[in-house]
């Protein structure tokens, strides 16, 4: 029996991981379809949800099939429960992904508020900030996987505190996009798409954050969310 919980506990964490993979995969499309103009790229994340949404139907079967199966308890019980949690969060990760691409999608056509002007090519310093602000959030949903899977409380926390970078992007770029559409009418459609898909990356990191806080309790046994005091550097 014990072997067998222990195989079917290490197919659930594989099952995760491609779940995890093709998130990851569907965020970074999104936010070059938004960067880039590319409308082929932001249909493709928008057809991908389909197989994300398949996936986590399939883990949350598992789940049951485990419970009905072994009855587990204690720490194999408190690791299924924590697999649900993360699980809901990945699909959620998945939809924004989607919301993003779809604000994309809208840019079409759109004045690019994300370059330096005119006809010019160059990025302006609100794509460098997006483009940061990206790269922090997609760490963030890495490296809360990976807490995950080496059930790794020190990295989670680390994850935790990653969120406060994100959030101070998040302010900057909100902030360029509100003087750039006050001083500029033709970038109030783009600015007003571009403020929604920040908003959507700014919710990914958070889902983040909430998959390094279950991982916290799962190997701490400390609930950390809403405390932010419990999560500072050592």
């Amino acid at each position: 029996m014990g072997k067998h919980l222990t195989r079917d506990l290490e197919d659930l964490q594989r099952r995760v991981m491609g779940m995890a993979a093709r998130v990851e995969d569907a965020i970074y499309g999104a936010i070059r379809a938004l960067q880039n103009r590319d409308p082929q790229l932001a249909r493709q994340v928008i057809a991908g949800d389909a197989v994300i949404d398949t996936l986590e139907n399939g883990i949350y079967e598992e789940c049951l099939k485990i419970q009905a199966l072994h009855q587990p308890v204690a720490i194999d019980l408190r690791q299924i429960t924590t697999t649900f949690m993360v699980t809901t969060d990945l699909e959620r990760m998945g939809d924004l992904a989607v919301d993003i691409a779809e604000r994309a999608e809208a840019l079409v056509g759109l004045p690019d508020v994300l370059r330096a002007g005119g006809d010019q090519v160059a990025p302006s310093p609100l794509s460098e900030k997006l483009q940061r602000m990206t790269d922090v959030a997609t760490g963030m949903v890495r490296e809360s996987l990976d807490a995950f899977v080496h059930m790794d409380g020190r990295q989670a926390r680390r994850v935790i505190r990653m969120d406060d970078e994100v959030d101070r992007y998040h302010a900057e770029i909100i902030s360029d996009l509100i003087a750039r559409m006050q001083a500029e009418p033709a970038a109030v459609d783009p600015g007003l798409s571009l403020f929604s898909a920040v908003r959507h990356l700014e919710r990914i990191a958070d889902h983040a954050t909430n998959i390094a806080e279950d991982v916290v309790y799962f190997v701490d046994g400390e609930i950390v969310r809403h405390r932010p005091e419990s999560v500072r550097p050592e």
